[in-house]
């Protein structure tokens, strides 16, 4: 396998959501948000689109591996600094409110306010989400996603690092093993626990 390191577009945005539904299938903060549900995997649909048309229209870089124009494994980012949510992320936003009901989204706000604390205060690049599709685990394609968003940061001289949170307890090798480090902790619920971790890169 070859697959390279791309910078993707909006036109990727079904394959982007495609990779991440199948990454996060049973990941423990979408299992969460989206709650018991007969029908679970429309409804993660649903709110990993949301996740990533946001991401699309507010203009943060998203990073690829594709091999033979196939979508292996994806990452979306923040910038350092993020544009105001435009009229179209509004309306999406809402709308994913609407289908996936008011409880969905007290458990999303939930989340969402458990974790502000994680926050690193100076500008720097956020790693939303890195999924490699389950077909793929083992090629190691997280390693030149995570090195491609590190360049990212590193040049952006706006950027003092890159951070991210993840909710298993694996993850926090993996990451370290590329520089980060947890700098705060919460229980989200009984069933779901989150971890902030900070590439410091200056500053």
């Amino acid at each position: 396998m070859a697959a390279r390191l791309e910078r993707l577009t909006a036109d990727r945005a079904a394959d982007i959501v495609a990779v991440f539904c199948d990454a996060f299938h049973d990941y423990p903060v979408m299992r969460f948000i989206v709650g018991p549900s007969d029908d679970y995997d429309e409804r993660l649909r649903h709110l990993i689109s949301f996740f990533v048309l946001r991401r699309v229209q507010q203009g943060g870089p998203i990073l690829g591996m594709i091999d033979d124009n196939r979508l292996l494994a994806a990452a979306t980012t923040t910038l350092p600094s993020e544009p105001v949510m435009p009229p179209g992320a509004a309306s999406l936003r809402d709308q994913t409110w609407r289908t996936l009901g008011d409880e969905t989204r007290q458990r999303y706000e939930t989340y969402a306010a458990a974790t502000k604390p994680l926050a690193i205060e100076q500008p720097h690049h956020h790693l939303n989400m890195i999924g490699v599709r389950s077909s793929h685990k083992r090629h190691k394609l997280s390693r030149p996603l995570l090195e491609g968003v590190r360049t990212l940061a590193e040049d952006d001289p706006n950027s003092s690092g890159v951070s991210l949170t993840t909710e298993t307890l694996p993850n926090l090798a993996l990451y370290g093993h590329f520089g980060y480090e947890v700098h705060g902790h919460v229980r989200v619920a009984p069933e779901l626990e989150s971890w902030g971790m900070f590439l410091k890169l200056r500053g």
